[in-house]
């Protein structure tokens, strides 16, 4: 549990930035280089490579260097962990809403 909890963290800390998550949101239609990532934005690519090595570090992008090129890809398996906690967390949620609902009909 504790390292599902750890897995959480890091995460949603990586998308807690505009920036990384602009990058997610451009991986979810394939691969890019980090040049191709860099585009949209007014940053030098050391800084975006920041924000790859914590999307990296969170588990959400893999990247690999092929020669002077670094192609990064969305790794949709960390979602999981996230998707999980959230489903339980509607769960919890939804009876709360179905006991409240309940409590103000009687």
């Amino acid at each position: 549990m504790a390292n599902q909890s750890m897995q959480l963290d890091r995460v949603f800390g990586a998308l807690s930035d505009a920036t990384r998550r602009a990058i997610v949101m451009r991986l979810c239609d394939g691969e890019a280089s980090v040049g191709e990532l860099a585009k949209p934005f007014e940053m030098a690519l050391p800084s975006l490579m920041k924000h790859i090595r914590i999307l990296e570090s969170s588990g959400l992008v893999a990247s690999e260097k092929t020669g002077r090129v670094r192609m990064c890809s969305l790794q949709t398996e960390a979602l999981a962990t996230v998707e999980v906690w959230l489903a339980a967390q509607r769960e919890v949620w939804e009876q709360r809403l179905d006991r409240l609902e309940m409590y103000l009909r009687n």
